[in-house]
Order: C-alpha cells, then sequence, then structure tokens
C-alpha cells in the first residue's frame, strides 16, 4: 500500500523499501544512536559481549545496551534495548 497523503494510515507493507533502504547496507556500518548518551556510531564500535545464544551489544561511551540478538532454535531475534535510532550513512 502507497500513502498518498500526509494523514494516511496504512499497514506495515508500506514501509518495506524504507526499511531495505537501512538494512541493505553492511550492518557493521549502520550507525547507531545511543539513547542513554546520545553518543553516535557505527556498531563496528560497539562492545559486544557474545557467547553460543546471544550477543549483547553495548555503547562504548555509556555501556549502556544498545540490542541483544539471541539466537534459538526457532529462529534470531532482535531485542532493541536503549538504540534510539539506526542510521544508514
Amino acid at each position: 500500500m502507497r500513502a498518498d497523503n500526509a494523514g494516511d494510515v496504512v499497514d506495515g507493507n508500506a514501509v518495506a523499501g524504507l526499511l531495505a533502504e537501512v538494512f541493505e547496507a553492511d550492518a557493521t556500518s549502520l550507525v547507531g544512536v545511543c539513547g542513554g548518551c546520545q553518543a553516535a556510531a557505527p556498531l563496528a564500535e560497539t562492545v559486544v559481549e557474545i557467547d553460543e545464544v546471544a550477543a549483547i551489544m553495548r555503547c562504548r561511551t555509556c555501556t549502556h545496551t544498545l540490542l541483544t540478538i539471541l539466537r534459538a532454535p526457532a529462529g534470531t531475534r532482535v531485542v532493541v534495548g536503549t538504540l534510539r535510532e539506526l542510521r544508514a550513512q
């Protein structure tokens, strides 16, 4: 569906193209903005705690958890923490 007016309300399919613009980029080059301290940096610069089940991505500046990636037999989940913004460069 396409929104023709600023006030249109449509379903989530309307943003597929916009999301593809962000997530087609190399994920490590995406810039995350921390909701805790407002620091902005590529995801490649985060501090990551990782094991067989999870990867916890922390802000290098204030150590808040930006997001957590969980791996399970049923699939991979992303849990957003204090990540305020994610953008492609």
